[in-house]
């Protein structure tokens, strides 16, 4: 993604200007706290591969100083920066860390990034045997379907953080949050795998340009 091509008004800064850092997507927020990119590759692009390695807060979170370093454009000076920033988030009160969340909550969660993307992107929501969140995390982007999305890729940051439960959410970019044929077979797939796994599957929301479609509410699986 080249950066001057992003309109002014939907760059990081100014989106936190306008909406505050609730609205902001982990990698708009990550691309502030850099500042720059380096040759060749935007704060943008730098941004997404940082996710992409360590998957989400938490996993950048518990990153070492060289580990943040493996990442291409990631020098000492900017793995420091972070680090300093990911201590005070270290500071949080536990109160605070810790939500439930329903699917309504889980929309409100991703709805601003996801409403936002041009492909389409699934995501996972996961939860402890509480119903405590655990973390949000994206498994997928692109077209989905029951030959694209593997159980194993969606199960997998469940298994890794011992999540309970889980919420999935993927986005339609036509705005129109209508469920597809695929959508439907996906959906069954994954909550037979579910029951498989014992980790239960809660809901499968689908996000349009304002609103969302709770396949679990539908009576699809």
């Amino acid at each position: 993604m080249i950066f001057r091509e992003i309109p002014h008004s939907e760059r990081p800064r100014e989106r936190l200007l306008s909406h505050g850092a609730a609205a902001l997507s982990l990698q708009e927020l990550l691309a502030i706290l850099l500042s720059t990119g380096t040759t060749g590759k935007s704060v943008i692009d730098l941004s997404h591969e940082l996710v992409a390695k360590f998957h989400n807060l938490e996993g950048l979170l518990e990153a070492s100083i060289p580990e943040l370093m493996e990442v291409k454009g990631i020098g000492k000076a900017k793995a420091i920066q972070l680090k300093a920033a990911f201590g005070i988030a270290l500071r949080r009160s536990p109160r605070t860390s810790k939500m439930k969340i329903s699917s309504q909550e889980a929309y409100d969660l991703i709805k601003e990034e996801l409403a936002r993307e041009k492909k389409e992107i699934l995501k996972v929501i996961l939860k402890d045997v509480k119903g405590y969140l655990i973390s949000c995390e994206t498994v997928s982007m692109g077209t989905l379907s029951e030959v694209l999305v593997h159980p194993r890729e969606v199960f997998y940051p469940a298994v890794r953080n011992k999540a309970s439960s889980m919420i999935i959410a993927h986005n339609h970019p036509s705005g129109d949050p209508t469920p597809s044929e695929s959508d439907l077979s996906l959906t069954r797939h994954l909550a037979r795998s579910s029951r498989v796994m014992g980790i239960h599957l809660e809901d499968h929301l689908i996000v349009g340009a304002s609103r969302f479609v709770s396949l679990k509410q539908m009576g699809v699986f």
